[in-house]
């Protein structure tokens, strides 16, 4: 899943070197923090939200399948 958030957030900003992803696993729920420079935050949420709420259902179809909760929080 980390690979996947981290695929999805370089095919949309233009430093991708900058990308990185961490996980903090719990037992049922994994929080991945993702960081981008900051001249790219606006091309990861995009228009009123609407790219990072596609990355988050992405994620929680994906957790459904496999039973965790996940959840994807944008970090400065």
């Amino acid at each position: 899943m980390k690979s996947l958030v981290e695929q999805m957030a370089k095919s949309l900003v233009d430093r991708t070197d900058e990308v990185s992803v961490s996980v903090v696993d719990g037992e049922r729920t994994a929080v991945f923090e993702l960081r981008v420079a900051k001249s790219d935050i606006g091309k990861v949420i995009g228009k009123q939200g609407n790219t990072a709420r596609a990355m988050r259902t992405i994620l929680s179809a994906a957790g459904t399948k496999l039973g965790k909760r996940f959840v994807l929080e944008i970090l400065e």
